[in-house]
């Protein structure tokens, strides 16, 4: 047993020693010396043996030819992800000068050999010249003009295996891959070792096979790494438009942290009709039930089609929606897994605060509104719902009723009325006569005028959210629109937006359980979001509900245009931050700095969504990205297009 234990010791000493002198020997090496295989064998033409503690096989190509024109981004995506591969790209601009003289030389070729076509009778061939020369001319012009440039750039790659049979298979493999997007890619034959040095991170091209790129077709060679996104429970909203591959998506699905969505575009990149076609797919597949918070009256025959309500909120319109409604909710407890009932007043209270504040500013943002405006506003509130016994038991928002029938010996329950704005004015009328405070004097008497306005009874020209609600959500409803576009835009839909969110909030998300298997899919869509964003009051409330929306199983869907809007609200960005669904469809060059910034998005992503086409966009669901292509079918173009020349086009096709 002793010798044994000597034995070990000595084991243990001895690999201590070499561990020792190993680190010796490596502090002595360079990092050079480290990083380098033992060896590189040249001798073959067409491959390259590394010689290391195991060796490996390389491989290195240059892109060779191109498809006629560059405008998928990842063009040369293989390139850079095909397993074990490195990749250089070599850029070079080229003098506008020289562009245009060389230019100038393809365009004098091609009428020659255009006209040599026209005399052979070759119509097919001449065609193609034709279209050829238009297109040389129109970059020629381009350049001129200052809005493009020409680019010289070599894309070298080296692929690496560990056996010379692997290295074959790969290799017809990646050719292969790139041909699918017409890109040519040859061996180094014979030059493998300056292909190899080219491929390395040494800023040396030693073989100089170079392409010519345009400034929009430069942003195809910048890598950036999409996916298919691929959910099972997913619908149809598109294909990837590099692969062909329908794209199946879920906003509902277990992997995201949230639900929430935003898409940005510009003004007519498609984002309604992708919406649109997005909530028909999901109401029908899926069961979401969906409701429009809709600013341009864009819904309305999708609501039509799906068997959806439509509820136009107008000066002349009998609907009313009143701020003041509150409902019960069940929540789960974390710990015990039980659910109860709650009626959280205090929220409501804040909630109908925050309205009332942002009607008091109006449209000019009054400054003269402050917190003594806001206190008194939230006393007067929660006296509103106090003189009606309505406090945070769920019971003491119901009354007998007393016309109801018996059961037993209890009487059937009735919802109470809720109070109203015109019931909230008359009571401040009533506080700022009994007000003795010098201090609340002007702000008593600056509500008092500024409110007139919504109250029915002094016939408020926008006293529309002033009374009983005459409308309820209906449960199950696939699709509700709720019309605000007959109101004026520049403060009232907006003000609009605000209460009816808090609202929908109330009727809508608040009656989903917490429990996820009980619980219905819906979704909010808020189309023109950017209106809400001058008012603080309407961007808090769209915060509050972006983040709570999750636990009630609720997607908040936010479409606007102009991201910068949203840039320059840091108050805002609250939204972005709480959507793992991200949608960018064709932008003004104007936003893109924008967007690079918040979203870390490539020179290929950016210079994409400046040149995409309508329906087309860069769509972001967690950490998958994808090339997305909307593509309603015939039928669905019929009610989810508004734009008449689309239209007639496509009833023409």
């Amino acid at each position: 047993m002793k010798l044994m234990k000597k034995q070990k010791q000595q084991e243990e000493e001895d690999q201590a020693q070499v561990m020792n002198n190993e680190t010796l020997y490596l502090k002595k090496k360079s990092i050079k010396e480290l990083i380098a295989p033992s060896g590189i064998d040249a001798s073959n033409i067409d491959h390259l043996e590394i010689i290391s503690n195991v060796k490996r096989y390389a491989r290195s190509f240059y892109v060779s030819t191109l498809p006629r024109t560059c405008i998928f981004p990842e063009l040369f995506r293989s390139l850079y992800m095909f397993g074990d591969i490195n990749t250089s790209i070599y850029i070079r601009p080229i003098q506008d000068s020289n562009s245009q003289n060389d230019l100038n030389k393809i365009i004098t070729e091609l009428e020659t050999e255009r006209i040599v076509a026209n005399d052979k009778g070759n119509i097919n061939r001449e065609s193609i010249l034709t279209q050829k020369r238009y297109e040389t001319e129109q970059l020629r012009d381009e350049i001129a003009a200052g809005f493009n440039k020409l680019y010289e750039a070599s894309i070298v790659s080296t692929l690496f295996a560990y056996s010379k049979e692997d290295l074959d298979k790969l290799s017809k493999m990646l050719t292969a891959e790139m041909a699918k997007s017409l890109v040519g890619i040859r061996s180094a034959w014979a030059i493998q070792e300056d292909g190899f040095k080219s491929a390395l991170p040494l800023m040396d091209d030693r073989i100089k096979k170079t392409q010519i790129f345009d400034r929009p077709s430069m942003g195809t060679i910048f890598p950036f790494t999409t996916s298919n996104i691929g959910h099972d429970t997913g619908v149809p909203i598109g294909v990837n438009k590099q692969t062909g591959v329908p794209i199946l998506f879920d906003n509902f699905h277990s992997s995201l942290t949230n639900y929430n969505m935003v898409i940005f575009a510009k003004s007519g990149a498609g984002k309604s009709v992708t919406m649109k076609t997005l909530v028909s797919r999901s109401s029908v597949l899926m069961g979401i039930e969906s409701l429009a918070l809709d600013a341009e009256g864009e819904y309305t025959i999708v609501a039509e089609s799906l068997g959806g309500i439509n509820v136009v909120i107008s000066p002349t319109s009998k609907t009313v929606i009143n701020i003041f409604d509150v409902e019960t909710e069940t929540i789960k407890d974390e710990i015990t897994g039980k659910e109860r009932m709650v009626l959280s007043i205090e929220n409501k209270v804040e909630d109908v605060t925050q309205g009332l504040l942002t009607m008091a500013k109006g449209s000019t943002r009054s400054t003269e509104v402050n917190e003594l405006t806001k206190q008194i506003i939230a006393e007067t509130v929660a006296e509103e719902y106090a003189a009606l016994g309505i406090n945070s038991n769920p019971s003491s928002l119901y009354e007998q009723d007393t016309t109801g029938i018996i059961k037993g010996d209890m009487l059937s329950k009735q919802k109470k009325k809720m109070p109203t704005i015109g019931s909230w004015y008359r009571r401040l009328q009533v506080k700022a006569k009994d007000n003795k405070n010098v201090d609340y004097q002007y702000h008593y008497s600056y509500l008092l005028k500024v409110m007139k306005q919504y109250i029915r009874e002094y016939d408020g020209q926008m006293a529309y959210f002033d009374g009983q609600s005459t409308f309820e959500l209906l449960d199950g409803a696939p699709f509700i629109n709720l019309d605000i576009s007959q109101l004026e835009e520049r403060f009232a839909r907006p003000l609009a937006q605000q209460i009816l969110l808090s609202w929908i909030w109330e009727k809508f998300v608040k009656k989903n359980s917490e429990d996820r298997e009980k619980a219905a899919k819906k979704r909010v869509l808020v189309d023109e979001a950017w209106m809400l964003l001058p008012y603080p009051e309407a961007v808090d409330f769209l915060n509050k509900m972006a983040r709570r929306a999750r636990k009630r199983n609720v997607s908040l869907a936010i479409i606007s245009q102009r991201f910068q809007d949203f840039y320059e609200k840091p108050e805002a960005q609250a939204v972005l931050t709480s959507s793992d669904t991200k949608l960018f469809l064709a932008q003004d060059k104007s936003e893109i700095q924008y967007l690079k910034e918040v979203f870390k998005l490539s020179e290929g992503e950016a210079n994409f969504l400046v040149t995409c086409q309508r329906g087309e966009g860069l769509l972001k669901v967690g950490s998958d990205t994808a090339i997305l292509k909307i593509t309603p079918t015939k039928k669905e173009f019929e009610f989810v297009e508004t734009n008449l020349n689309q239209l007639a086009k496509m009833k023409k096709n």
